[in-house]
């Protein structure tokens, strides 16, 4: 039965929920349009193609994560604020693993919203390192520390790489402190031979 009253957002809403279930890159325009109930070029009315539905994914998982980091980290500091943040970041990249892969991707140059929701979820971040005395480059190095730290144990966990019988949630939370324990002691900036050239 052909689905009446499509929208772009409708429509970008559906994809997000089909490439959590079935992954970024296997969500396909025919496989969208099925689970719609619509012929596929009827998905041209709302969408330029599929590189447009993953923006919109993105955008939408961007704008998600952000709004999620910063209601976990309200009213907290330091470590009680890096704790409650990575835990909501977790528990949302493991309930949304399409969209999260989705919110993992760079703006395009002169993708002035995309830009602007990545910007968001950085913003928050570096918000939160400002209680460590963490800003200007500083922060961006402590920040991309952060995302790899996360990245990393989530893409191991969700790939089932941790085997050892050790409770998973306790080496998550031994990882976040130590990330605390991290941004308390920050290194001080030496130069390196690309800041001398």
């Amino acid at each position: 039965m052909p689905r009446a009253g499509l929208s772009e957002e409708l429509v970008i809403e559906e994809a997000a929920r089909l490439a959590d279930e079935v992954g970024l890159e296997q969500m396909t325009l025919t496989v969208l349009a099925e689970r719609l109930g619509v012929r596929q070029p009827s998905l041209y009315k709302h969408v330029d193609g599929v590189a447009s539905l993953r923006r919109g994914i993105s955008l939408r998982a961007k704008t998600a994560l952000a709004e999620i980091l910063a209601r976990s980290a309200v009213g907290r500091s330091r470590e009680d604020a890096i704790v409650s943040m990575s835990e909501a970041y977790r528990r949302w990249a493991l309930a949304h693993p399409g969209q999260y892969e989705a919110a993992q991707r760079a703006p395009a140059e002169g993708d002035d919203e995309d830009q602007a929701a990545s910007r968001a979820v950085v913003e928050i971040c570096a918000d939160v390192l400002l209680g460590y005395g963490l800003e200007g480059d500083d922060a961006i190095d402590a920040i991309r520390a952060y995302r790899s730290a996360l990245h990393g144990f989530l893409s191991l966990e969700t790939s089932g790489a941790f085997g050892l019988p050790r409770d998973v949630n306790r080496s998550f939370d031994q990882l976040i402190r130590a990330l605390s324990m991290t941004f308390t002691n920050w290194p001080a900036v030496t130069s390196t031979a690309s800041d001398a050239s």
